[in-house]
């Protein structure tokens, strides 16, 4: 190797250090991911605390925990006296990053607008993998929401929440995907909050129910501060 290769590599790998962001520094960041696992009881998370808590510790995991307060997006509907809660009012005012720096929204009104930039490659989950998609074996796109398009709860009556997170037999979750993928080319199909209710043979909310229509129990998480 001549004198000025010698010279030329080490200038090389620091422009590719200065190019580059650190890992720590892009973690650091992070204020959006989708759980890499669910909880494991079907839609019985403990109810809105039980899942918080499972974003909180998954984010811990990963580095980017405390400070930051983390939310499930989940939505709650109105029951035993007790109001809706709304997914949309308890994630706090955004922007939201991705564990590799990417903004997936950059307030509330655009995480549910058409524009917002959720999709198989940006949302990922803590450890910064996508999550499988409609053609991944197996497919675990459908995400718990419970929620709407627009991210309220739905009306009191037919159940879209498992018994608000309490139930891992009979009820229904909606959820959305995370691909913005479906058997369908149409808006419900591409939706990532609000796509289908779950169903299946133990009531709609086991784990096995879960996995039957394309999921795993899994949440989306947001920083909310």
């Amino acid at each position: 190797m001549t004198i000025s290769a010698r010279l030329a590599v080490p200038a090389c790998l620091a422009l590719a250090m200065m190019a580059a962001p650190p890992a720590q520094a892009q973690t650091a960041e992070t204020s959006f991911f989708v759980t890499s696992n669910g909880i494991g009881n079907g839609g019985n998370l403990g109810g809105l605390a039980g899942a918080d808590n499972h974003c909180q510790t998954l984010a811990q995991a990963a580095g980017f925990g405390a400070p930051k307060t983390w939310r499930a997006y989940l939505s709650t509907q109105a029951a035993d006296g007790q109001p809706a809660v709304n997914a949309r009012d308890r994630i706090g005012k955004g922007p939201w990053k991705n564990v590799k720096g990417t903004v997936v929204a950059k307030d509330v009104a655009d995480l549910h607008s058409a524009g917002n930039n959720l999709t198989k490659q940006n949302s990922l989950s803590e450890k910064g993998e996508p999550i499988n998609g409609v053609g991944d074996k197996p497919t675990r796109h459908d995400v718990l929401t419970g929620s709407q398009a627009d991210g309220t709860a739905f009306a009191a009556g037919e159940d879209r929440t498992c018994k608000n997170w309490t139930s891992s037999t009979q009820g229904a979750a909606m959820v959305g995907h995370s691909d913005r993928t479906g058997l369908r080319d149409d808006d419900a199909s591409k939706s990532w909050n609000s796509s289908h209710p779950s169903r299946g043979p133990d009531g709609g909310c086991s784990q096995a129910d879960l996995k039957s229509t394309g999921g795993d129990g899994l949440l989306y998480c947001f920083a909310a501060n």
